[in-house]
């Protein structure tokens, strides 16, 4: 019969081999900076503090307050002199993960997660300008930032000064000295458009204005905003990041290569903080006044989503290709827009911008609005709704819905047509896709 003391000296003989071998795993463990494939990368980012119990994935932590140790430590944090978690409205320890993840993978300078994409362009445009400075912006833009520019910063009195971006020439004699900001998407939607960053970059930095960009359509596994130029990048996290439409969000990019001090909004936050001078205005004023924090279920969400982007992304880039072919083979569809196609007048900047995948949104026409209806309307696969990048595809006709506030003249102006059909493709095999399309153009 086994003696108490003899069982006792196996589990602490057991105990040691284990705490030898998680010792061994600690020091092996890979060191995720230098992994080059972005999904491994992904997998791989360490939590911003060791978890006690060693989970795998990051615990949501849905708490409004977090304690601190003594009177002295609290009243230092409020100094900001002790880093740490205080309130969920002003910063939280999953949405904080979210943010380490998006920045180590982007290799920004900051990134602070928010809301929704329209809260990252909202407060991102609140904290560079003031009454009586303006902007220059694409004039082919998503509806709701159109309204915000147009209604809710100018009643600010903030002007938006619109031009086509991918006319390079247009854009610098629109530049004065009240001039903050170039805003631009990567990819216009549903125009489909591309501009040239590169040189969008060089206008801005010879006037000392911030190049933004709304890069919604590419995501960060095929477009690297800093390498190009891009000072600040907005994002709605909603769409692709978040892995198939399950909660809504948005983010704030900011590469660390611009010199705050040359905006004068910015100027006396550049003098105390230097090169974290946007972040700062932006956490101790709009993002916290105007309640505009990630929830820590909605960080859980963009998380998962983040680990698993590049095997979607790519998913849905070889769909795109094999619906272009088609669509371009059929006789019913009349046009097809997509840069990631060859014969595309933007597929060089696609691929010199965006490796080739600039995004899977793309559009096709029927001869008129009642043959798009009749089209949509016998789908069976391909759903009816109106947001970009889920998992399921989806098709819209912009004409009579995202763009039904604006005047024909004024929506044939922006190139949105009857006859067009906005298609984001999902991840869905390719075949069932084309044979769902198929035998609704043939009924």
């Amino acid at each position: 019969m086994t003696g108490f003391s003899e069982i006792i000296a196996k589990f602490v003989n057991s105990a040691s081999k284990l705490k030898a071998e998680a010792i061994v795993l600690m020091v092996s463990k890979p060191n995720y900076t230098e992994m080059k494939n972005f999904t491994t990368r992904s997998l791989n980012i360490p939590f911003p503090k060791k978890d006690p119990h060693n989970a795998l994935a990051m615990p949501i932590y849905e708490s409004v307050a977090f304690e601190f140790d003594s009177a002295e430590d609290i009243a230092a944090n409020f100094r900001g002199e002790f880093p740490a978690h205080t309130y969920s409205r002003t910063s939280n320890p999953t949405v904080e993960y979210f943010e380490t993840k998006v920045r180590t993978l982007t290799g920004a300078h900051h990134v602070l997660a928010v809301s929704s994409g329209m809260s990252a362009i909202s407060a991102t445009m609140l904290a560079i300008c003031k009454q009586g400075d303006n902007i220059i912006s694409g004039k082919h833009l998503f509806g709701h930032t159109l309204a915000l520019f147009e209604q809710s910063l100018s009643a600010y009195g903030v002007e938006t000064r619109f031009v086509d971006t991918t006319k390079i020439d247009l854009i610098e004699p629109l530049i004065d000295q009240n001039t903050r900001a170039i805003y631009f998407e990567t990819v216009t939607n549903p125009q489909l458009e591309i501009a040239d960053i590169r040189k969008l970059a060089e206008i801005a930095n010879k006037h000392g204005i911030l190049l933004i960009s709304d890069s919604t359509i590419t995501p960060p596994s095929v477009f690297s905003s800093k390498s190009l130029g891009v000072h600040v990048e907005v994002m709605s996290t909603t769409k692709f990041i978040s892995g198939g439409a399950t909660a809504v969000g948005g983010m704030i990019i900011e590469n660390g290569i611009y010199e705050w001090s040359q905006n004068p909004n910015c100027l006396e936050f550049s003098k105390k903080f230097g090169k974290d001078a946007f972040v700062a205005r932006l956490r101790k004023n709009y993002y916290r006044n105007l309640g505009m924090p990630m929830t820590a279920h909605t960080a859980n969400y963009m998380i998962a989503g983040l680990d698993i982007l590049e095997l979607r992304v790519e998913r849905c880039y070889q769909n795109c290709l094999k619906l272009g072919e088609f669509f371009q083979q059929n006789l019913k569809v009349t046009r097809v827009d997509y840069p990631g196609l060859k014969d595309s007048p933007y597929y060089d900047l696609a691929v010199s911008q965006f490796g080739g995948v600039p995004g899977t949104v793309m559009t096709f026409d029927l001869s008129s609005q009642d043959e798009c209806f009749s089209f949509m309307n016998r789908l069976k696969v391909i759903r009816r709704a109106t947001n970009l990048n889920d998992n399921k595809s989806l098709i819209i006709h912009p004409y009579s819905t995202i763009y039904a506030e604006f005047p024909e003249s004024e929506r044939l102006k922006m190139g949105i047509r009857p006859g067009m059909m906005r298609l984001s493709v999902g991840i869905e095999g390719a075949d069932d896709l084309i044979e769902d399309i198929e035998q609704a153009l043939s009924t």
